[in-house]
């Protein structure tokens, strides 16, 4: 058998050697948390071999959330050009690794968002099972999600995981409806908001700077007001959610330390914008440029918040068996030792590495295309959203909100095009008969003026108005053609159902593997 026979049975299976060299990376990485483990537990502690089980299942979680939920912090950089694949992969890398270790925090909530009551659990094995249970029901619906090309949120993954053992163990009774009633309302409110946010700062973008006939000028002013705005953002968000495990701060100072800093950003950046616009063509396409430094940064300082807040999705559980085991008892607290912390934050950065590019691109090209504005609005929103949020006390999903705003950026698209082309349309019905040079100067002039000079054109020709050329029929067709390019239903439509299925998915995978681990090692209770 030659080479090329057996590339395509490669091909035709979809097995490569590239998914060989993941796998056995991710053999060597599992293997390697069983070797630190039986290290690093004392031989005394009963139960040594179960920690050590649940580290591999941490490991494998932590796996999982590198591979999905990092993809929202840099997808839209990646997706804009504003970084590389590969330079997207090593700064999420470090800044998640980073914000686990530096502000993962000491210790951790054994039971995420407080869904279940663990007084109702009174044998410490049972509540190790049970965290056993959900944890790898997590991982193994972000796997399943990941591989169909699904970004789904990792907190409720976990947060379906719990609720499916916990009913499992304890009956209907254990779980906190109101909580999880309040985390089923940030299926609608995290996307909608992100989505919002996202599409009111692209519209602002579009009518300060690339609306306007001088976007030089415009971008002298408006982009070092809007990174200034990003860095009180970024600031406020870090302080409040990236930092607060080992600082914590009052929201009001929060916000001063945040104006504060943008203030200095301001000082700083304006010169160098001022001096980098100076060597652009007066164009969108070179105005975008300005965007690419700050879109890097944002995506570093959302990779190290989320490795600083979501490393609990996968350390905490795992941190509440180690507590369950060496103290023997259940508690609502747990400490998170160093060891268990560094399984966490490698496995998402070996995750990230391996299996990331996959959502990576999904977010970034393949719901709709975004440039450097539309993921500088995304980012915005990433932040903005979840400042907003934690105030009025809403639950949200830091990846609703990163995709729901890709898809407002988008609709926001759609909506503009769709009435850039009804006006052109008015414009050629009006011009009807005339010859091609007077149609495309009167064209080369609307595309050139003002907002508000558009408008009295546009007046101008509807008080002289033609019959129309295009029928209903048409102009409806010519519309879905718009919104199938803009932003791809089928990609909502996953999505949306990937998110939905979530917690009830994680939650009946749960009870399962808690019922089969029940019934094979723990007696009846």
């Amino acid at each position: 058998m030659d080479l090329k026979s057996v590339d395509k049975i490669e091909q035709s299976t979809g097995f490569s050697k590239s998914e060989t060299l993941r796998l056995s990376i991710v053999l060597v990485f599992m293997i390697g948390i069983v070797m630190y483990t039986n290290y690093i537990v004392p031989h005394d502690i009963p139960g040594r071999l179960l920690l050590i089980v649940a580290a591999m299942i941490g490991g494998y979680m932590a796996l999982n959330i590198g591979a999905n939920d990092v993809a929202n912090n840099v997808g839209p950089a990646v997706g804009s050009r504003a970084l590389t694949l590969i330079g997207a992969i090593v700064i999420a890398g470090i800044f998640e690794a980073a914000g686990a270790l530096i502000a993962g925090g000491d210790v951790v909530s054994t039971i995420k968002k407080g869904i279940i009551n663990p007084g109702l659990i009174k044998d410490s094995a049972v509540f190790i099972w049970l965290m056993m249970a959900a944890l790898l029901a997590g991982a193994i619906w972000l796997n399943i999600a990941t591989a169909v090309g699904a970004p789904v949120s990792t907190t409720h993954s976990i947060v379906g995981g719990v609720m499916g053992a916990g009913i499992a163990a304890g009956g209907w009774s254990i779980v906190n409806w109101d909580k999880m009633i309040a985390i089923a309302s940030s299926w609608v409110i995290s996307p909608v908001l992100g989505g919002i946010i996202a599409a009111g700062f692209l519209y602002l973008i579009k009518h300060t700077i690339t609306y306007r006939a001088d976007k030089i000028a415009a971008a002298k002013r408006v982009v070092p007001v809007l990174i200034a705005v990003m860095a009180w953002a970024f600031s406020t968000y870090l302080i409040m959610k990236g930092l607060k495990k080992i600082w914590k701060v009052e929201f009001i100072t929060a916000v001063g330390i945040g104006l504060l800093i943008a203030a200095l950003i301001y000082v700083i950046v304006k010169p160098l914008i001022n001096k980098a616009a100076n060597k652009l063509e007066n164009n969108k396409r070179t105005i975008n440029n300005l965007f690419t430094i700050p879109l890097i940064f944002a995506a570093a300082l959302l990779s190290f918040a989320h490795g600083a807040n979501d490393v609990a999705n996968a350390v905490g559980p795992l941190a509440a068996i180690n507590d369950a085991i060496t103290s023997g008892g259940i508690a609502t607290k747990a400490a998170i030792p160093l060891w268990v912390m560094l399984v966490g934050a490698i496995g998402i950065v070996v995750g990230l590495t391996l299996f990331g590019p996959k959502l990576i691109r999904t977010v970034g090209s393949e719901i709709t295309e975004l440039n450097k504005m539309r993921a500088f609005s995304i980012a915005m929103a990433a932040s903005i959203t979840v400042i907003i949020a934690s105030q009025l006390g809403l639950p949200v999903s830091s990846t609703h909100i990163a995709v729901g705003g890709i898809f407002g950026v988008g609709f926001l698209r759609e909506y503009l095009k769709k009435s850039y082309d009804r006006m052109v349309n008015e414009i050629v019905e009006h011009h009807d008969g005339a010859d091609h040079d007077t149609i495309e100067a009167f064209l080369e002039e609307f595309q050139k003026a003002s907002v508000k000079r558009k408008k009295v054109m546009l007046q101008e020709l509807k008080a002289k108005r033609s019959e129309a050329h295009f029928s209903k029929r048409e102009r409806k067709s010519l519309k879905k053609v718009y919104r199938k390019e803009l932003v791809k239903r089928s990609a909502l439509l996953k999505i949306a159902a990937a998110w939905l299925i979530t917690v009830p998915a994680s939650a009946v995978l749960a009870a399962i593997i808690f019922y089969t681990i029940r019934g094979m090692l723990l007696p009846q209770v």
